[in-house]
């Protein structure tokens, strides 16, 4: 198919109904028919390329939550999105139909103290894709087609790898910890898991010109990658080894930064042993609520800096230059791509963390 051809099929298709992945509650997902909508004029919609399966995405469909967010109603999945543009609202003049692009969950309303403070990750008003967080539910990208505001869609040059593309979220929220944890020039790092979120976080810190990064997991495989692909020096597997961090305790402790992106208990709970005095840890993934370990007597003894970090920022656009000039490349956590018709199977087959790191569903002919 010629790229006339692409846009004729965009244009015929832009007001059709769609299918989506939509969760109705815990291991009930079905593909089914939806309908799109009419554009407002600072609107735009896409044809959805890839989306890719997030840790949230896992938790809706097997636990129908994410933390204290509870599904209350059907909702489209997904917020790892990339695609190409079908139509523009009629305030939109800057983008063109054809126009590939990453595209942004985030939408905060700009107008909140935080979002004037340069903070829109904390906007109180924010819309997400694919998130339960406030009702009714922000439905996802995990469709043919998506529609969203302009400030949402981040062009990129029609050469770019849409499937690499997609993965532009997940490294802003590495980019946005790493930005969280201060300078890392000459520091040495350490990550408790290499999920998704730990490898890139691995390999922002990298970029940002850590001197010496080690990567923890319970499973080889990842740390496979961390070593050969996201930077890291040494890579240790805490379940079979579990002594193997005890040499980074002598000494009042190694580290000056750790990023705990594994969402583990345990896992933060051993960062207080080899964080050396003044250090910093960025907290990245999320605990259950009440789990967290924190022994404050001695943070407060060490002067150890605990920080959150949520979500991204200005980190996304960064993203999609890092990818889109080949200065990052993600390919290295590309598992497999499933058709939109086969979103369950996907969604079980994602945490299989043996032969998995990042699973996407392509979807949308149109898209690709």
């Amino acid at each position: 198919m010629g790229f006339g051809d692409l846009l004729s099929l965009i244009h015929a298709c832009a007001k059709c109904p769609m299918l989506a992945a939509v969760c109705h509650g815990r291991k009930d997902l079905r593909v089914e028919w939806i309908e799109d909508r009419a554009l407002a004029p600072d609107e735009v919609r896409v044809a959805v390329a890839f989306g890719g399966i997030c840790g949230s995405d896992m938790h809706y469909y097997q636990r129908g939550a994410v933390g204290d967010f509870r599904l209350r109603e059907p909702m489209t999945l997904g917020h790892e999105v990339s695609g190409i543009v079908m139509e523009v609202g009629a305030a939109v003049s800057d983008l063109a139909p054809g126009t590939k692009a990453a595209l942004d969950p985030s939408r905060p309303c700009l107008t909140c103290s935080y979002c004037r403070a340069g903070r829109s990750n904390l906007c109180t008003n924010m819309r997400y894709l694919g998130s339960a967080a406030r009702f009714p539910h922000v439905q996802g990208g995990f469709a043919q087609h998506l529609v969203l505001h302009r400030q949402q869609i981040v062009p990129v040059p029609q050469t770019s790898d849409l499937h690499r593309l997609s993965v532009a979220e997940p490294l802003s929220v590495g980019l946005h910890a790493v930005n969280r944890a201060g300078v890392l020039a000459g520091k040495r790092v350490l990550v408790t898991g290499s999920g998704p979120i730990g490898l890139l976080t691995a390999r922002s810190a990298h970029h940002c010109g850590a001197v010496e990064i080690v990567s923890t997991d319970i499973a080889d495989a990842p740390l496979a990658v961390a070593r050969a692909h996201m930077g890291a020096a040494r890579t240790i597997n805490v379940a079979s080894h579990p002594e193997s961090l005890a040499e980074f305790e002598l000494d009042g402790g190694y580290f000056d930064v750790a990023f705990e992106a594994s969402g583990s208990a345990a896992a933060l709970g051993s960062i207080f042993r080899v964080i050396r005095r003044g250090g910093r840890i960025v907290q990245v993934g999320m605990l259950p609520p009440g789990t967290a370990p924190v022994p404050v007597n001695v943070l407060q003894s060490r002067e150890i800096e605990l920080v959150g970090a949520f979500r991204a920022h200005d980190e996304f656009r960064s993203a999609v230059d890092l990818i889109a000039s080949g200065v990052i490349d993600v390919s290295p956590i590309l598992s497999g791509v499933y058709p939109l018709s086969e979103a369950a199977t996907a969604l079980e087959r994602a945490g299989d963390r043996s032969k998995v790191v990042k699973l996407h569903l392509a979807l949308s002919p149109d898209g690709g």
